[in-house]
């Protein structure tokens, strides 16, 4: 475990806005922001392990996007292009809804004290809770190494077929590959866009342009998300789907499911360090 002046000195590599004041209740302990006991905690958890898979994540996963790009336009055709254009648009639609159930997966289920990857990937879904504004204050390897980790098989399996398949079959699949590239892509930037969504100064034009569009999870979107028992709206790449989702009630569905299943509390874990007064 790395101690709490590792953790600052890791953060400290991207200055941001500080967090924002919030009500104290009882107890003398903040609700919300970073001096909440639960946030300090939580942040002194991000331990130098953690941020050399984040490299080796983002290191290999843009080689690997750059490897794959670059033979996606060797084999493309202008024939290929209607296919490309909804393959396109169906990666976006995939990872948003792909957002929204490992958001959910995380937020609702599982325990920071989990082997493994309770420190490593749940923990940053309980740090954000409490923190909203801690992931303006990551760098972009923090920001974006997990998300980089998940798109490396895929991306290697990618990268496996430029090399052994035979050039016919490559120009055969190229559709589907745009497919499933454009559904890296945006699996990869999604909590970059995330981040943006919390991040109300200093932001390039064009972010605002594709958020004022809702081509990217807008600010005023994501908002719904962060109202406590945080329990809706987890998709996080565009957010299209949040509307739909939550009209047909689908992540209540399944909590019901699970619940009745395993007998777990929906989001108990996050109470819990939501509640932490020291």
């Amino acid at each position: 475990m790395a101690s709490a002046g590792a953790a600052d000195s890791v953060r400290a590599e991207a200055a941001g806005p500080p967090a924002e004041a919030a009500e104290e209740p009882e107890g003398g302990s903040r609700r919300w922001g970073a001096q909440h006991a639960g946030a300090r905690e939580l942040a002194e958890l991000y331990s130098p392990g953690k941020r050399l898979q984040e490299w080796i994540s983002v290191i290999l996963c843009f080689s690997l996007i750059c490897f794959n790009f670059y033979n996606l336009l060797f084999y493309l055709r202008l024939e290929h292009m209607p296919s490309v254009i909804v393959g396109i648009f169906a990666g976006v639609i995939t990872a948003d809804f792909l957002s929204g159930l490992f958001h959910w997966g995380a937020d609702t289920w599982g325990s920071v004290e989990l082997p493994i990857v309770g420190k490593a990937f749940i923990r940053p879904f309980r740090e954000h809770h409490i923190d909203p504004t801690a992931i303006t204050r990551h760098d972009f390897i923090e920001t974006n190494g997990d998300n980089c980790f998940m798109t490396l098989v895929p991306l290697a399996n990618m990268a496996y077929k430029f090399v052994s398949f035979s050039p016919e079959a490559l120009y055969e699949t190229c559709p589907w590959e745009c497919y499933v590239f454009a559904l890296i892509i945006f699996i990869t930037l999604t909590n970059q866009i995330h981040k943006w969504s919390h991040t109300y100064f200093g932001l390039p034009r064009w972010v605002i342009f594709l958020q004022d569009w809702h081509i990217i999870l807008p600010r005023k979107h994501h908002r719904i998300h962060h109202v406590s028992p945080h329990e809706t709206y987890f998709c996080i790449t565009t957010g299209w789907l949040n509307y739909p989702l939550e009209k047909i009630r689908f992540w209540r569905c399944l909590e019901i499911i699970i619940q009745a299943v395993t007998g777990e509390k929906p989001r108990a874990d996050d109470m819990k360090w939501a509640q932490k007064i020291k």
